[in-house]
C-alpha cells in the first residue's frame, strides 16, 4: 500500500468513526423524544440492537483498557502513510479534534458506562416493536 493510498484510508476511517459516534449519541435523545412524540421508527428492534450492541462493546471496551479498534486501525494507517499520531490532513485534523480528547482514562470508562446504562434503560421507557 502506498502512503498516499493509507493517508486516504485512515482519513475516510476518521469519517465513519465520527459517523458512528454521531449515531451512538444522537440515536438515543432521538429514542427519547420519538418515545414522547410516538415516532414509530425509534422503536425499530434492528436499529435499537445495533445500538445497544455497539454502546456495550464501547463500555467493554473502556472497562478492558482497550482503545476502540477503529482507532488503532486508523493509527497503523497513520504509521504506514508516515505521518505522526494525528497530524496529516485537513479531514483528519477537524474530525480528529471532535473526536479525541486528552483526558484521563477513568473519565471514559465512567462516561462510556453511564451512557450504556441510558441506553440500556432506553428499552424500557421507549419499547421497542416486536
Amino acid at each position: 500500500m502506498t502512503p498516499a493510498t493509507a493517508a486516504l484510508l485512515a482519513d475516510a476511517l476518521l469519517a465513519l468513526h465520527v459517523g458512528v459516534v454521531l449515531f451512538v449519541v444522537g440515536l438515543l435523545p432521538l429514542v427519547l423524544a420519538g418515545g414522547m412524540f410516538g415516532w414509530r421508527w425509534v422503536r425499530h428492534r434492528g436499529l435499537r440492537l445495533a445500538h445497544l450492541g455497539l454502546m456495550l462493546f464501547i463500555a467493554a471496551q473502556a472497562w478492558l483498557g482497550r482503545l476502540c479498534p477503529l482507532t488503532v486501525w486508523e493509527q497503523d494507517l497513520r504509521r504506514t502513510a508516515g505521518h505522526g499520531a494525528y497530524g496529516g490532513s485537513f479531514i483528519e485534523h477537524w474530525l480528529s479534534r471532535l473526536l479525541y480528547w486528552d483526558l484521563p482514562w477513568w473519565v471514559f470508562v465512567a462516561t462510556y458506562t453511564g451512557f450504556a446504562g441510558l441506553v440500556v434503560g432506553a428499552w424500557w421507557w421507549v419499547r421497542t416493536e416486536k
